[in-house]
């Protein structure tokens, strides 16, 4: 078959247009999709041919290790490109030093550039990072970002789903989805006779075809690929089959030092193996001419032999000193080297950490861990508290994270060092909050700060004192919280420490809003600049949900969309997942004030999987949903209060009880209110006492419908409603941009008109529940001409869209990018990469400039 291909013109044509537009300045993504052996590979290579003589191509490759190397497929580029993005490979990767270094590159007017990402199913958390940067800037690139994968080894829960959707809604944006070869192509290949019978057997996969003819028979034909491989391995010369099998243990390209130190005889043992066409040898290296190629030969090896292999790869590779840790775990790992695992695995768990490759870091601490008995007690107390602090990073397991990190305290305790034990009890403080423990959290807290108190590092005391400033916030003891962090930033100032301060600064800001102060709103965009300024992003995401979760609770849905919008963003950007999942959920929040049910069932879904103060929030918001559109379900319901019970504060119980009262009225009316009394009134009289009636505004209007006497202090638009001022809460509801609430208003007005208002209102926002109980009772009441309400629409959309991607569609066939359609509909940028990516899939486009034929 040799460099032949077939059936890819079309392909070919688009990737040569891309890098024709790139070197004009017009950048672009191209997704590269198929099984493996489709030849992905093949036609990245073949668009050398298709570039222009100042054009260049650039080629990274993500390796199949078991665990992934940190932007391995960037470090592939090290010697192809400029000093500044070789000296950012080369060293210590500080994350902003690459993403510079790699747009300058990148940005070389006149001289189009194609970088592909090979194999980014594989990707560690960093390449995925980096990548997410590119995906949103290359479109103002002279460069074609080209990213090939399997995609039936991209599960939904991968991580690629969320770079792909990404990618799918930038404007500049084509989708190759590469085809097998068909049954002419496959004849045209091997003859008519027996094309048959090898297009059955490969299924038209271009690497199978090529291996059942090269190996020199179909009929038999080979059982399977592999049997092919091994067929041409074995009319090797033992030399030549010898090298090729110590070179399968090498994940990728195996680079010219690595080769030179494996093979005595040197690249002329593969000559053989290069003119059978299994592997590619160049100046650089070596590489399997597929990656099936190198599976099926590491495969087929007896297991003694591959470990001792995998031993010859280690020592070659400790004998050098710029390896990157992740390498030498992979190789000692497999060659059951424990002692090289001990000595390496930390190390490569600090590296991946530092590169923000927070996953892989996590797999990097717990094969450490599986040899714990090997580390003195400083150490295993680092590695169990790197442990746990990658797994709260990532996301990932509270319980994890919880164990490892009371482990580290207790190896601590044993230990003379007070700093580290008091920042451990810190950090225990922390994951235990976050684990749903607030009682624990509460012990460890301020267990720190009697530790650091008399340990003399006032850094390290300035956040412990603003952790427990926070604990305090958290649990309405305001006036003690903004007495610790008035502690907690002086000592920052003191120090010159920016992440306490901004950590400090957000919880001060919080407890004094929480007391009444509306003025410390300023405080939170200043806390947020001071992380930004320092490069602490986490403490500015942090920032975001304080301010966003003050303005939602302030009503005022519409000055918190955009900060939603901005959190998110950075949130993406720098991996922050558990606040990314908070900051969804936020704007689940904001999608319930404001009518958009939907919006809030999609923002939240990632929430429902997260830490438990998030998943409380986001069952929260997605009961409130269902409730006010005709689905709810009582086993939920009963989820969100028990979790909320258990967190124990009020910004959890009090709309938690809410969502509970309004299930039960719209079901049962005033008399369903009885059945949930007593839950708002402990609710409602522990705001009261914490002195936060606004917060509970909602409970007493309820409680007030159920019969209570409760006392209706404040302005609030529910203490309006409560006393009976129904069209005075209508206005205020409808100044605050909540429909919803102005809809229930309306309908307890004796007028009317009020009422068939309250009805245009809830049949526009869907809220069919409401709108039903109030047609019952205007009927009842004799009124005559009762609107009748949306009818079922008779016949489904075209295209199987719902309403809402059906206006998505509409915004893209006016040109509109993501960024402004979530504008128009007051979305997140994320949920509209959704519901964008949902329309292409639908409709069955690859791209925005396909849709405009298939949408009409």
């Amino acid at each position: 078959m040799g460099n032949r291909m077939l059936e890819r013109g079309e392909e070919l044509r688009q990737l040569a247009a891309a890098a024709r537009e790139a070197a004009a300045g017009q950048g672009s993504v191209l997704l590269v999709s198929g099984e493996a052996g489709i030849g992905k590979t093949t036609l990245v290579a073949a668009t050398r041919a298709q570039l222009a003589p100042e054009g260049r191509l650039l080629v990274g490759h993500c390796d199949d290790l078991a665990t992934a190397r940190p932007l391995g497929p960037f470090r592939d580029l090290s010697d192809s490109v400029g000093v500044d993005l070789r000296r950012a490979l080369t060293g210590e990767v500080d994350r902003e030093t690459l993403l510079t270094a790699l747009r300058s590159e990148l940005d070389w007017t006149g001289h189009g550039t194609v970088l592909a990402i090979e194999d980014v199913h594989w990707a560690d958390h960093a390449t995925l990072d980096v990548l997410r940067y590119l995906v949103r800037r290359v479109h103002e690139l002279p460069a074609v970002l080209v990213l090939t994968y399997r995609d039936d080894e991209v599960p939904r829960d991968h991580p690629l789903r969320a770079l792909l959707a990404l990618a799918a809604a930038q404007p500049r944006t084509r989708r190759l989805p590469l085809a097998p070869l068909s049954p002419a192509a496959v004849a045209e290949l091997c003859g008519p006779e027996g094309a048959g019978e090898v297009y059955a057997v490969t299924a038209g996969n271009p690497y199978y075809v090529s291996e059942v003819l090269s190996a020199g028979s179909s009929d038999p034909v080979p059982a399977t690929v592999v049997d092919a491989v091994l067929g041409r391995l074995r009319r090797l010369d033992p030399g030549s089959r010898a090298a090729v099998e110590q070179l399968s243990v090498v994940p990728g390209a195996a680079e010219r030092r690595l080769v030179d130190a494996l093979l005595p005889s040197g690249l002329v043992d593969l000559a053989p193996a290069e003119e059978h066409g299994l592997v590619t040898v160049t100046a650089h290296g070596v590489t399997f001419r597929h990656e099936l190629t190198r599976r099926a030969v590491v495969d087929a090896l007896p297991g003694a032999r591959r470990i001792a292999l995998e031993s010859c790869v280690l020592k070659a590779l400790e004998e050098r000193h710029d390896v990157e840790p992740a390498r030498l775990v992979h190789h000692a790992a497999r060659a059951g080297d424990d002692g090289a695992v001990i000595r390496y695995a930390p190390l490569a768990a600090r590296e991946a950490a530092r590169s923000g490759a927070h996953r892989e870091a996590v797999a990097h601490y717990r094969l450490a861990l599986e040899h714990a008995d090997a580390y003195d007690d400083a150490q295993l107390a680092d590695l169990l508290e790197g442990s746990a602090i990658e797994v709260y990073t990532a996301g990932g397991h509270e319980r994890s994270s919880l164990d490892d990190q009371a482990d580290a305290v207790e190896l601590r305790r044993a230990l003379e060092d007070p700093a580290k034990l008091g920042a451990s009890l810190r950090w225990l403080s922390r994951i235990c909050w976050w684990s749903g423990e607030r009682a624990r959290a509460e012990a460890a807290a301020a267990e720190a700060v009697a530790v650091l108190e008399s340990a003399g590092d006032d850094g390290l005391l300035g956040m412990a004192y603003s952790n427990q400033s926070q604990l305090d916030m958290l649990a309405d003891r305001n006036v003690r919280a903004v007495e610790v962090s008035g502690l907690a930033i002086a000592l920052a100032r003191a120090t010159a420490d920016p992440a306490t301060l901004s950590h400090a600064l957000c919880n001060h800001a919080t407890a004094r809003l929480n007391l009444g102060d509306t003025a410390a709103l300023e405080l939170l965009p200043e806390a947020r600049a001071v992380a930004l300024a320092a490069g602490e992003t986490e403490h500015a995401v942090r920032g975001y949900v304080n301010e966003i979760w003050a303005r939602l609770e302030g009503l005022d849905p519409r000055s918190a969309e955009p900060l939603i919008r901005e959190g998110i963003a950075l949130a993406e950007e720098h991996e922050h997942l558990v606040f990314l999942s908070y900051l969804h959920v936020e704007a689940g929040m904001a999608a319930v004030a404001t009518g958009r049910y939907a919006d809030a069932a999609e923002e939240v879904r990632t929430g429902l999987e997260s830490t438990l103060p998030i998943r409380c929030a986001a069952l929260t918001v997605a009961n409130r949903a269902a409730v006010r559109t005709g689905r709810a379900d009582p086993a939920r319901l009963h989820e969100m209060w028990r979790l909320a019970e258990r967190l124990d504060e009020l910004q959890r119980t009090a709309p938690a009880a809410g969502t509970l009262a309004e299930a039960a009225w719209l079901e049962h009316g005033d008399d369903g209110l009885r059945a949930v009394r007593g839950v708002l009134e402990r609710v409602h009289t522990e705001g009261l006492r914490l002195g936060h009636g606004e917060r509970v505004a909602e409970l007493g209007f309820w409680l007030t419908r159920a019969g209570a006497d409760v006392p209706l202090d404040g302005d609030h638009p529910f203490t309006r409603l409560a006393s009976g001022r129904a069209r005075s809460a209508a206005a205020a509801w409808e100044i605050a941009g909540h429909p919803y609430e102005r809809a229930l208003a309306l309908s307890l007005s004796p007028e009317v008109d009020d009422a068939v208002t309250a009805l245009g209102v809830l049949d526009r926002i869907g809220a069919a529940p409401l709108a039903a109980k109030i047609r019952r009772e205007l009927r009842a009441r004799g009124v005559l001409g009762v609107p009748r309400g949306p009818m079922r629409a008779t016949k489904q959309h075209a295209g199987g869209l719902t309403p809402r991607q059906a206006e998505v569609a509409d915004l893209l066939r006016q040109g509109l990018t993501n960024a402004e359609i979530a504008g128009r509909l007051v979305i997140s940028e994320r949920t509209a990469d959704h519901h964008v990516s949902a329309v292409l899939a639908k409709l069955g486009v690859r791209s925005r400039a396909d849709l405009g034929t298939a949408a009409r």
